[in-house]
């Protein structure tokens, strides 16, 4: 297993987007589904161009769908760290859908920590415009 962070579209309609993200640390697999604004991809493109240039201790969050049990699907999200710059460091967090689990609404959750050197982030960028360009239904980020 390769430790890579997968964000594929499932289905989009005029006003939300609904996508499988999967997080690989090359032990471990979590995959979940999240909702995202119609533009809320492009907004991401635009803001890790940006990022991608901070590399003396940059930070910037990613973030689709939201916690807790009042929200429909799940939540995702990704703390990218340029600690020193030839490193990208990124902590995930993931939730689930709530379920019914012995009478109560339960959700699985996921932590990961992975690595990532900054061509491979400019290869994300990339492959993120695809998407939400619709050239591509993926966009991969591969880690170390």
């Amino acid at each position: 297993m390769r430790p890579e962070i997968l964000i594929q579209k499932i289905w989009n309609d005029d006003d939300v987007t609904e996508f499988k993200i999967s997080v690989c640390n090359g032990h471990s697999v979590f995959c979940n589904k999240v909702y995202s604004s119609i533009d809320e991809l492009g907004q991401l493109v635009k803001s890790l161009e940006i990022f991608r240039n901070h590399q003396y201790g940059g930070l910037r969050d990613i973030v689709f769908g939201s916690f807790g049990r009042e929200y429909a699907n799940g939540a995702f999200s990704a703390r990218l760290h340029f600690l020193k710059p030839s490193t990208l460091y990124i902590t995930t967090h993931q939730q689930s859908e709530f379920f019914e689990f012995k009478g109560q609404k339960e959700a699985s959750e996921c932590k990961m920590y992975l690595s990532a050197e900054p061509v491979l982030l400019d290869n994300f960028i990339q492959e993120l415009k695809n998407l939400d360009s619709g050239m591509s239904e993926e966009a991969k980020l591969i880690c170390t």
